[in-house]
């Protein structure tokens, strides 16, 4: 844990470099300022008995435990919450302690169940083992307490169970719930003998505010509360290291393990990303991996309306290979292409976009990030010189005001979330910049100082409008600008924003928000000492989204706020590797590293190390395989881990674009959408079952490690691998270390990482190299990677999605804590306890209007298509926006989405579509003809002489 968040048995606030000399069991012990006895003790190998403290809690002192004699004063003090003092002698074993802790120890097992034999915590449990080291043998007082066993066992949470008669009232969890999650879900309820923790108004589990994070979970120092899978299958065996492969917080884990199956998932206490904390995905969400949907056999079929037919994996892999080949003599060269999956590890992504380059000869490549951050990497190219975040995590814990503009963290990103939360209840200031009320605008013990509800699409127009105000009030950062910035740029910026036009009071028509609240949140940050900015999908998926991450650079370089610890431009990336997909060179006109293609000196590097002539020419992007399949020129994909069919809008063209091909390979875990038109099916692996790198939203390298073998017999590069081979271009790797060897020595970025560097540090933060040998936690200190930053114009111009009276609404999208992107993953775990549909929010006014009721169904319709969902009457949106997220294919949001884009990276404009909502009593015609298709896949799948089992195959298409 770093030292900012380092939690000293309860000391959270930063321990001081003054250093104090102390006494314990008289060996003479140097700490820190502030640093408790406790602490002390166990740096000098004593460890105190107790059972409320923790090392990420703050102290409590209510077990009475950890008491310890102090010379020369009075009484017994809790080591825990007593800090060190120059000359103090301590004295932490004497006859009067070990009677006083045997004691406490006797009332508390007085009122415990008498079931440590079958309790599923034997062998795991803090309470048997500080019986054992106090030398408690018998019990004075007899076990009439035993408390509460009247009480029924919560089993109402899908993933752990609550059994109040085990509970020592220790606190652990209701302070792991406030102090490390920031949810304050759970209180103690009642006093004595019959005190409780209790979840909200002694409500179930799953009826309270309780958000399944599993820290309270983690915090019991009994069989309290307990992981239903420990309950199941006992302890673990042993246990791996690897990352979570979820949201781009990328979370370590320890994978704890009975031979090859999981026992549970237990947050990593020395992550750097994550520091022990976790969400109820990373935590419980894993079960997808075993689930009877995987499919784990080849299959090949020559038309999508014939019936797939499973074959070994030779005959897959050399029936793709020879389609591929009789494409491109039948077509050419360029009419095959590849997608990379932001889902896959950096090793797998790197392979597939060789495997385009240097085995189908072109640079069709292009992978999901298209349609979440491209503008990022080109916004933050153009002004910084790099494309990526330029923070860590824990920088947010040294900021004064925070602006959080198009992202909802606690949805999307929970355990950044709640460190950000942490944070703010300590005092910094909060502007939110987002057209719906989030969590983060009102939640427990914090409050948004500024939310900007601005209507959708109106981003650029309300970041220069910031910039006016801090320019024409003289609140730039001169010096900075002055030393570290291009100041012909700035210059011409600052004369534009300048501009009558982008005054707050002149876009306050435009954007729906006051001139008093932009010129308050302007001023507001520009006051603090360190403002950092965290953006998501919400800047990015606008047809002017590279305008406004550079908007949002613009607005960090005239104040003075990149280039320290606590400032800085922070992408909040969506999936597990978003920035290690970008890094590894999955663009048709960037290989890794972001040169690009035209550059003869790179080409050449590559061309040497890879024995093969490359296309000096970019390739296609998604959207334009998409047009050219439907023009009959792009004929053949090798789709890995991506579900575009479900993921990329307007779903009736990509659909259209697909059944034109003529070989469509999909590398995947489940039959998803995209399967549905593929004629060659290759089992994926998860992220248990392979070894690689993930890279975070914070440029962290993390290691993935393989805790089981692969159920299909192959990992995902070695699927890679030998699909290059079959295709004739050889790829002999034998581990993907080595891959990552290849990486190293072609991307200079990457010059320094290895397995080996990143087993010693932890995690490797980019760059790293000569220069950097142990990483670049934060970048452009003292200089941006381009030299000078340089200031770009950002004229708003509108969207050409606008409403009209057939169109009167604004759907925008985004996503909801259970459930994960397309749902691939989350709808096969009980995650779907808490979110089992996707649901369009409406406004009261807009409902009232339409005759909606909570819970109608209502059809949308935008110039794209139609759809059906269930209405949710809230005002958490505004009037005249909808909102809905995309995690379940047949709601069919991207039906209705359009193919508008951004200018620069054709990023599609998901967050905003013109549309009509109407009560309707029945399906949309696409959801019919989706039900239709699916049935008929499903007979096809059916009809596979070698199925074994036809229940599993109907799960895979209904789901």
């Amino acid at each position: 844990m770093n030292q900012l968040n380092q939690i000293d048995f309860g000391t959270p606030e930063r321990i001081s470099e003054t250093r104090v000399s102390i006494e314990i069991d008289g060996v003479e012990v140097t700490v820190a300022v502030g640093t408790s006895v406790m602490r002390a003790a166990a740096e000098a190998g004593v460890n105190v008995p107790k059972l409320c403290a923790t090392d990420s809690l703050e102290a409590f002192g209510s077990c009475r435990l950890c008491l310890v004699e102090i010379e020369g004063r009075r009484g017994y003090p809790a080591s825990c919450t007593t800090p060190c003092e120059p000359g103090m002698k301590v004295r932490t074993q004497t006859p009067k302690l070990a009677e006083l802790r045997k004691g406490v120890m006797e009332l508390y097992i007085s009122d415990h169940p008498l079931d440590c034999l079958t309790c599923p915590t034997n062998g795991n449990c803090e309470l048997q083992d500080m019986a054992g080291v106090v030398g408690l043998r018998e019990v004075r007082y007899g076990y009439e307490g035993k408390n509460h066993l009247d009480l029924k066992k919560d089993e109402s949470n899908p993933y752990f169970t609550y059994d109040a008669s085990k509970c020592i009232v220790c606190n652990r969890c209701v302070r792991a719930c406030e102090e490390t999650q920031g949810t304050f879900a759970l209180t103690i309820d009642g006093r004595g003998f019959d005190s409780r923790v209790s979840a909200g108004q002694n409500q179930p589990f799953m009826e309270s505010e309780c958000v399944s994070c599993g820290a309270c979970v983690d915090a019991c120092p009994t069989a309290t509360l307990t992981e239903k899978t420990v309950i199941m299958m006992g302890q673990a065996e042993h246990s791996k290291i690897t990352t979570c492969a979820y949201c781009g917080v990328g979370c370590s884990f320890k994978a704890e393990m009975k031979g090859n199956e999981v026992v549970r998932m237990v947050p990593n206490k020395d992550g750097h990303a994550n520091h022990g904390h976790s969400c109820v995905k990373g935590r419980f969400a894993w079960g997808y991996a075993t689930h009877k949907d995987r499919m784990l056999k080849p299959m090949i079929r020559k038309n999508i309306t014939d019936p797939w037919n499973e074959v070994s994996w030779d005959e897959a892999l050399a029936y793709a290979a020879s389609e591929f080949r009789r494409i491109q003599a039948k077509f050419g060269k360029d009419s095959i292409g590849g997608i990379t999956s932001s889902r896959c590890t950096n090793e797998e992504t790197y392979l597939v976009q060789k495997l385009v380059r240097a085995a189908f000869g072109n640079n069709n490549v292009d992978t999901c990030a298209r349609v979440c951050h491209s503008p990022t990497g080109f916004g933050l190219k153009q002004t910084l010189g790099e494309s990526a975040g330029t923070q860590t995590f824990d920088s947010v814990m040294k900021s004064d005001v925070i602006m959080v503009i198009g992202a909802n963290p606690t949805a999307a990103h929970p355990v950044f979330a709640s460190q950000m939360k942490r944070r703010l209840r300590q005092g910094a200031k909060l502007i939110v910049i987002d057209p719906r009320t989030t969590e983060l605008v009102k939640s427990p013990h914090i409050q948004a100082d500024y939310h900007l509800k601005l209507r959708p699409g109106t981003n650029v127009a309300v970041i220069t409008a910031l910039a006016h105000v801090i320019i024409s009030e003289s609140l730039f950062d001169a010096e900075f600008v002055a030393e570290r910035c291009d100041t012909q740029s700035f210059s011409d910026w600052k004369e534009f924003v300048l501009h009558a036009d982008n005054s707050p009071e002149a876009v306050e028509a435009i954007t729906g928000v006051s001139a008093a609240d932009l010129r308050g949140a302007a001023r507001l940050f520009a006051a603090g000492n360190n403002g950092a900015i965290y953006y998501g999908l919400g800047v990015t998926e606008h047809s002017q989204g590279s305008t406004m991450v550079m908007g949002i650079a613009n607005l960090a370089m005239a104040t003075g706020n990149v280039g320290r610890e606590g400032v800085g431009v922070n992408p909040l990336r969506g999936q597990n590797n978003v920035q290690g997909s970008c890094d590894m060179g999955s663009f048709p006109h960037e290989l890794p590293g972001y040169r690009h293609i035209s550059d003869t000196t790179v080409r050449t590097q590559f061309e040497e190390a890879w024995q093969c002539i490359l296309d000096p020419e970019p390739g296609l992007r998604i959207p334009n395989m998409f047009e050219a399949a439907i023009d009959g020129s792009f004929m053949g994909l090798y789709c890995e881990g991506e579900d575009i069919a479900q993921s990329d809008p307007n779903t009736q063209h990509v659909t259209a674009a697909l059944s034109a091909m003529e070989c469509i390979v999909v590398q995947d875990l489940f039959l998803n959408e995209t399967a549905k038109y593929a004629h060659v099916f290759l089992p994926g692996s998860s992220f248990l079952e392979k070894d690689g790198t993930f890279t975070n939203a914070e440029r962290r390298i993390s290691r993935v490690r393989k805790v089981m073998p692969a159920k299909a017999g192959k990992s995902d590069w070695e699927v890679t691998v030998a699909l290059s081979n079959a295709l004739g271009y050889p790829m002999r790797y034998k581990h993907p270390s080595e891959i990552m060897d290849e990486i190293a020595a072609l991307t200079p970025t990457f010059h320094g990482v290895s397995y080996k560097k990143i087993d010693e540090l932890g995690s490797i933060q980019w760059p790293c190299n000569d220069a950097a040998p142990n990483g670049t936690p934060t970048m452009h200190i003292g200089e941006f990677v381009r030299g000078k930053g340089k200031f770009i114009n950002t004229q708003f111009f509108a969207t050409s999605e606008k409403i009209t009276r057939k169109f009167p609404l604004i759907l925008t999208t985004g996503r909801i804590l259970s459930q994960y992107n397309v749902g691939a993953q989350t709808r096969r775990t009980e995650n779907v306890q808490w979110h089992s549909e996707d649901v369009l929010e409406i406004h009261p006014h807009d409902a009232e209007d339409r005759g909606i009721k909570e819970n109608n169904w209502v059809g949308i319709e935008s110039r794209a298509g139609q759809t059906v969902l269930r209405a949710i009457i809230t005002d958490r949106v505004q009037p005249g926006v909808v909102y809905t997220t995309f995690h379940f294919p047949e709601s069919g949001a991207n039906v209705i989405t359009t193919d508008n884009s951004d200018w620069a990276t054709n990023c599609p404009e998901y967050k905003v579509t013109a549309v009509q909502v109407m009560p309707v009593a029945q399906p949309s015609e696409w959801q019919k003809n989706y039900s239709r298709f699916n049935e008929e896949q499903l007979g096809l799948l059916n009809a596979d002489a070698n199925a074994d089992d036809s229940s599993k195959k109907l799960s895979v298409v209904n789901n």
